[in-house]
């Protein structure tokens, strides 16, 4: 697929690889990890230098009201140097959200999240609710002032390291029904909330929350009350295709220091490149890469579509994309050979990082049956 950039992409491509390229030293990635920290404060104070976290905010929230491929090329290489600063949950979905909230809440958060000096969390998911998006069971009532939350969610990204979090409620409607879901942006310190911080696989700081009767004025309601699943729908979708390109970053860097480790490792005399075998090993990881870019590309283009057509396209970018950079992660390690498993070598990391990429907002299975259930005659997408 062709997808020329045009000239300012370029240069923010630029920009970003060579950030990364400067501050991605490996040894001082690990060494951050084993101290627990969530993530580089100076590296995130100079991504928002650089204008990363305006990209999504639009013009009249002070943001730079950019487009799906700016957020592409920054997502990627965030991918590809193995980032863990919170720009899919901060950067991309949380102002899609924001931009529907209340003018005094936009003005307090607005230049805090383009500075850097907030991060913000969407609470996506709950127990039991598997990977569907409308399965929410925690109710919002109202009181008077606002609303009382009461429920449990069982994810939210990045949320180790909040100081808010997007909370989708039910004000309406059963369970299952994307009618009626309403969001409501909630302060970590909120009492009646409980933070249950964990670390997972790829080092990533994320949260599982209770609502025990949460306090949300009526300024914090997001969208129009009982109809912000639309809303939750197209940001969770934007941070999808996000979540896209850094697997794609991810998969190209893992691929090259693998041709990189079979060029110089010699066994019987000869460099590993040299047996045929592990050259056509080496190409199908090639084809993949290019498979995974092509999906990539085909979604950053279908968010800019009707939302049925772009969740189509999404969920098969999505499924494509998770067998393809599962493939390619587990053929680096497999070639590395035994080393290929311990933490000090980055293709070990390479590879939790796209096996949670993979599970994020539904795994490969699940995209699948949502295309299947989508391609059906007189199915409805939500």
């Amino acid at each position: 697929m062709n997808f020329d950039l045009y000239e300012e992409q370029q240069l923010l491509k630029d920009s970003a690889w060579r950030y990364g390229a400067d501050h991605g030293d490996f040894t001082a990635w690990r060494a951050r990890a084993d101290r627990g920290e969530a993530y580089d404060a100076a590296s995130w104070r100079q991504i928002a230098d650089l204008g990363w976290l305006a990209l999504n905010v639009p013009e009249d929230d002070g943001g730079l009201g950019a487009g799906p491929v700016e957020t592409m090329v920054v997502a990627e290489a965030m991918g590809r140097y193995l980032m863990l600063e919170p720009f899919v949950s901060t950067g991309v979905i949380a102002p899609v959200l924001l931009a529907a909230a209340t003018e005094s809440v936009r003005a307090d958060l607005s230049s805090g999240l383009i500075e850097g000096k907030v991060v913000i969390s969407l609470a996506d998911a709950e127990p039991g609710g598997r990977f569907d998006l409308n399965r929410i069971a925690t109710t919002a009532e109202a009181v008077d002032g606002g609303f009382r939350l009461t429920g449990e969610k069982s994810h939210a990204l990045d949320g180790g390291s909040a100081d808010w979090f997007i909370v989708p409620a039910r004000t309406a409607g059963a369970d299952d029904s994307a009618d009626g879901v309403s969001l409501f942006l909630v302060p970590a310190d909120a009492a009646g909330l409980t933070v249950m911080r964990s670390r997972a696989m790829d080092n990533r700081h994320n949260a599982s929350l209770k609502l025990d009767g949460v306090l949300a004025p009526v300024e914090t309601l997001i969208g129009g009350l009982g109809k912000g699943f639309p809303l939750l729908r197209d940001a969770v979708d934007r941070g999808v295709v996000a979540r896209l390109a850094e697997a794609v970053g991810a998969m190209d860097a893992v691929r090259e220091m693998t041709l990189e480790y079979l060029k110089t490792r010699k066994q019987f005399g000869q460099t590993l490149g040299a047996f045929q075998a592990l050259q056509h090993r080496a190409v199908d990881m090639a084809i993949a890469c290019e498979e995974a870019r092509s999906m990539m590309y085909l979604a950053t283009i279908a968010l800019s579509g009707a939302p049925a057509e772009r969740r189509k396209v999404i969920s098969a970018a999505k499924a494509r994309v998770g067998q393809t950079s599962l493939y390619v992660g587990r053929q680096a390690v497999q070639l590395h050979g035994g080393v290929g498993f311990t933490e000090e070598l980055a293709v070990a990391h390479y590879l939790k990082r796209l096996i949670m990429i993979d599970m994020a907002f539904g795994n490969a299975d699940h995209h699948r049956t949502e295309l299947a259930t989508s391609l059906k005659p007189g199915a409805i997408a939500a």
